[in-house]
């Protein structure tokens, strides 16, 4: 069997996913020269296996290993009496990409945001992230707005 007929799965992260989690989510942090601290990485694998909070993760699985991962949140909205979903990190093994696992994991918090009754899904990316823009350009149109973000 090639990797092409082996399903992608997309599931909620459990606590058995943690070291795999971790390894794609430095990778992730990686490819954008990003460093996040233990303690934050830790709080937030955390945040994602507590049921209360809004932050949540979906793995993608193929073969019985997780290839990639959607970290994504709830939050109120100034513009709607619905939450907002955020798609905040989105990630997949350089060496399981083209198998559609992305867009499944995009999919997936679609339904999750769609359970939550979500005003919208929003997400943002690197201008230099042509893969990424590449799937993203055929899921939805870009936004005209431009993001400004000062560090507190």
């Amino acid at each position: 069997m090639n990797e092409a007929t082996i399903e992608t799965i997309i599931r909620p992260a459990d606590a058995g996913d943690e070291a795999r989690w971790r390894s794609l989510f430095a990778a992730y942090n990686a490819f954008y020269r990003a460093s996040v601290p233990e303690t934050v990485v830790a709080n937030t694998w955390k945040r994602i296996l507590d049921p209360a909070s809004e932050v949540k993760a979906l793995v993608a699985e193929r073969g019985g290993e997780i290839i990639g991962f959607a970290n994504y949140l709830f939050h109120a909205s100034t513009w709607s009496e619905r939450p907002n979903c955020y798609l905040e990190d989105l990630f997949v093994d350089p060496a399981a990409r083209g198998g559609g696992a992305a867009r499944k994991l995009i999919e997936g918090v679609e339904a999750a945001a769609r359970a939550r009754n979500a005003f919208r899904v929003y997400w943002h990316t690197q201008e230099y992230n042509a893969p990424a823009r590449s799937l993203y350009d055929t899921i939805t149109p870009r936004s005209s707005f431009i993001v400004y973000r000062k560090a507190l």
